[in-house]
């Protein structure tokens, strides 16, 4: 990787990565501000403005933003998370100037009609009333309220029916005060040349205001329990252990020891509780990290019958494991880690989302080299550490179609 990083006078961050022999051109508005900024009483504006954008922007409406971008054969779309919002388009290389005035106008010109604010509302609710009727993604927000409990960041991302329907015009509006230029990357790779990169992010966002965001709140693990006693064939629950900040030096072990733990079928929990007990067809683990706190969690399908049985095992292989996590099961966990990130740098999409998080997190680009080396350097006393850690603090139980509770 060779990216270049400016920073406009607003504080606007330019990064860009020139990707040899690519043909199109990936451009993403990457704001590190998500659902846990919002008030209670709105939660879900952060995914209804998202919609709300494509509903009209600039000079545009709905079907004329649609058809502009795939005139040229190229595509536009976004996505909300808990800390951040991404609006990403691509194209071929000669249509990088539409690809930025298009993003530059959903962010800082949205019509926001009110009738298309009521149709969009409608479109969200329908996707609430699939989410409930999805165990498997219910039980990862029913984990989220467990593990921070009365916190932002523990609300589902979508918010609820009655929040959702509380929002209005005004509030989208006032939402987008969030995008202070000192949140936001506007991230570029595939073929592209950074001088005109750059022009086009002073000529779109180089008179946005510099004034300050509103603080995010501090995030606390507190752990806690939820049950949603609803019948499905099968019971879903996820256990959840306090985890890295995404800045920790001690996140490359912590990674690597949830890797072994559950991160593909030859780790210790898909050998254990799926090939040697049967107990159950879907088991993993995996680690999210914020910029104040982390997430490690496990995540199982199970008969109902068996769900605590279940849960008592993967304990047990949990604690296992940081005392007798193997050389092996560490370089086999390194290997997985070091394919994926190389490969994930293979795409201009996966080179601006690194673009983008490395500056979010470190205020710069980091190197592939570093990368590399700070997964290389981790010890496996370094791995069992990192997963004594998790035992040692607050758990989170929660389940869809059965009753868990923290002394299972």
């Amino acid at each position: 990787m060779s990216g270049e990083q400016h920073v406009l006078a607003n504080g606007l961050t330019v990064a860009v990565d020139p990707l040899p022999g690519a043909e199109s051109v990936v451009l993403g508005l990457y704001a590190s501000v998500g659902s846990r900024s919002e008030r209670a009483p709105l939660s879900g504006l952060a995914h209804l403005v998202e919609h709300m954008v494509f509903k009209g922007a600039g000079g545009r409406d709905t079907r004329a933003l649609a058809e502009v971008i795939e005139d040229v054969g190229g595509s536009l779309n976004a996505w909300t998370a808990r800390d951040q919002t991404v609006f990403h388009g691509r194209a071929l290389a000669r249509d990088l100037p539409l690809v930025a005035e298009l993003i530059a106008d959903l962010v800082r010109a949205p019509h926001f009609d009110e009738e298309h604010l009521a149709r969009e509302k409608q479109v969200i609710l329908s996707e609430l009333g699939e989410s409930v009727d999805s165990p498997d993604d219910l039980v990862h927000d029913h984990l989220f309220e467990a593990a921070f409990e009365g916190q932002a960041i523990g609300r589902p991302v979508l918010g609820s029916e009655k929040t959702v329907r509380a929002i209005a015009r005004q509030d989208c509006l006032n939402w987008l005060q969030q995008f202070a230029p000192s949140r936001l990357v506007l991230a570029a790779s595939g073929r592209v040349d950074p001088v005109e990169v750059l022009k086009l992010a002073e000529q779109l966002f180089g008179d946005m205001e510099a004034g300050k965001a509103p603080p995010i709140e501090q995030a606390r693990f507190t752990g806690g329990v939820r049950n949603d006693r609803r019948s499905f064939e099968q019971a879903h629950w996820c256990l959840a252990f306090e985890g890295c900040s995404a800045a920790d030096p001690r996140n490359p072990a912590l990674a690597l020891f949830v890797q072994a733990l559950g991160g593909g079928t030859s780790s210790r929990l898909f050998q254990e509780l799926r090939e040697e007990r049967g107990l159950a067809y879907s088991i993993y683990a995996w680690h999210q990290a914020f910029a104040d706190t982390g997430l490690v969690g496990i995540g199982c399908a199970a008969e109902r019958a068996r769900a605590a049985e279940a849960v008592q095992l993967a304990r047990e292989v949990l604690a296992g494991t940081t005392e007798s996590l193997t050389s092996a099961e560490l370089s086999r966990a390194r290997a997985q880690m070091e394919a994926g990130l190389l490969m994930s740098l293979e795409g201009a999409q996966g080179r601006a989302d690194h673009l983008a998080r490395s500056i979010e997190v470190f205020g710069r680009i980091m190197s592939l080299a570093e990368l590399l080396e700070q997964i290389r350097a981790v010890t496996i006393e370094d791995a069992r550490a990192a997963g004594q850690a998790l035992l040692d603090g607050p758990i989170a139980v929660a389940s869809v179609g059965a009753k868990l509770a923290l002394a299972a």
